[in-house]
């Protein structure tokens, strides 16, 4: 790994330097076992510790196959998606490692007792399989997380819709927390060249899918002068939503749960901000019970800071705690777009709010990847910064998935893999001096 590291460090080396090195037998990866899928049963949600499932061992390196390239990572990041896989909830991640392997030959050896998690990386290629023409050894790239295979008319139109649809690091192996990756080569983009190592790594997941759930015609469509109201404005998914509002032109209304975090959308250019913590906003009376008054109230608090209007778009991804205050602050004709349900899978709204103020609920998944390039596009040319907050070693990323389980986190958490220290990677010195504020106005804000 030495030789490897000295390389993607170098500014000297070229392609055919990278392709001389001796690929490791081995690498270290951030894993879980397929042994341990019952060792928190009978514990709620809140109880489990990833840090007693996930695992930093050894595990063979994998070949890279036709259309596939091998990456040497050297930074990745924590996306809640790894939260639950580490949780084994709401299923374990090893159900659809046995679908793929059942699905396809090349499949099967997705299907192992462990599970290189991951769905981030920043790195330089290492190996590309047969087929692959726009990457080589030594580009320097970052990674987005949807695996497709392409065989089917229905991701022709839109990838997302393809029927073997995954997402790599989650419904696949080899993923990102790790000195080493497999991804398919139409995962790959280049790295912005003004950022470290990982500050490029944090943004693939999120900033991708905020940009189609709300900027894509496959989204909620945004335009100037639109109120979105984003939940978790300060957090990993809605630190981008809110810059995509801001930088399109629409106002957003932030919700967050602190000061803090409200003095992290404030440094955004963010004007409304409501403390949901502060003014004591509770949707549910009881488990199974919401208190439409306070739906009611959140309204009146969203018209005190629109001058009277009602949002345009809710950017979802809490689920069952919001969903209901979702559905009823939104316009008549407006939409709900949703991507996530970190609170809960099952939602209840009061659908009467729905069908007779003709509103939309929109699902949206990832983004496929003319969406994924578009939005590193933007952050390439510092129109969108990534929100990386803290940065903890690849050892330690079972510390990292606690953070974010907890939400003692703001924007992104980001792990070393290869990277021997952070501040290494830029290039393009004289744009980063230029958005050097905006890069870093995340950091030192977690916990």
């Amino acid at each position: 790994m030495e030789a490897i590291v000295s390389a993607a460090l170098s500014e000297d080396a070229r392609t055919e330097d990278f392709a001389a090195l001796a690929v490791p037998e081995s690498y270290r990866g951030a894993v879980v076992l397929k042994e341990e899928v019952g060792m928190f049963e009978g514990l709620a949600s809140q109880d489990k510790d990833p840090r007693k499932s996930l695992h930093i061992e050894s595990v063979p390196t994998p070949a890279p196959g036709p259309g596939e390239a091998l990456i040497a990572v050297m930074a990745s990041a924590v996306n809640y998606n790894t939260v639950w896989s580490s949780l084994f909830e709401p299923l374990p991640t090893f159900t659809f490692l046995e679908r793929y392997g059942q699905s396809r030959p090349e499949g099967e050896r997705h299907n192992l007792p462990y599970h290189v998690l991951g769905s981030d990386l920043s790195g330089v290629v290492l190996r590309t399989g047969p087929g692959v023409r726009r990457w080589k050894p030594g580009d320097r790239v970052v990674a987005h997380c949807l695996s497709v295979e392409l065989e089917s008319a229905e991701g022709h139109d839109d990838t997302m819709l393809d029927p073997e649809q995954r997402i790599w690091g989650f419904e696949t192996n080899f993923g990102g927390l790790a000195e080493l990756a497999l991804v398919k080569s139409n995962q790959l983009m280049p790295k912005p060249r003004h950022l470290t190592w990982e500050e490029a790594a944090c943004s693939g997941l999120v900033n991708s899918t905020a940009y189609r759930q709300l900027v894509s015609r496959n989204g909620a469509g945004m335009k100037q002068g639109d109120n979105v109201l984003i939940w978790g404005a300060s957090g990993g998914l809605g630190s981008y939503a809110t810059q995509f509002a801001l930088a399109g032109g629409a106002n957003p209304i932030c919700v967050v749960s602190s000061d803090q975090k409200a003095d992290i959308c404030r440094a955004m250019g963010a004007e409304a901000i409501i403390d949901r913590s502060a003014e004591g906003y509770k949707f549910w009376k009881d488990e199974r019970t919401q208190d439409p008054r306070e739906w009611k109230r959140f309204g009146k608090r969203i018209r005190e800071l629109t001058g009277g209007e009602d949002v345009d778009i809710v950017f979802e991804h809490p689920g069952r705690e919001t969903f209901g205050a979702s559905v009823y602050v939104t316009r008549k004709g407006g939409a709900i777009v949703t991507c996530a349900s970190t609170s809960g899978y099952h939602h209840e709204y009061d659908n009467r709010y729905l069908w007779m103020s003709l509103k939309r609920i929109i699902g949206s998944h990832f983004a496929n990847y003319r969406e994924a390039w578009e939005a590193n596009r933007l952050i390439a040319k510092g129109k969108i910064h990534p929100t990386l907050s803290e940065v903890f070693p690849l050892a330690s990323t079972g510390e990292a998935v606690r953070e974010v389980h907890r939400n003692r986190h703001s924007g992104k958490v980001g792990v070393l893999c290869l990277a021997p220290q952070e501040n290494l990677g830029v290039e393009d010195r004289e744009t980063r001096a230029r958005h050097e504020p905006a890069i870093n106005r995340f950091r030192g804000t977690g916990r």
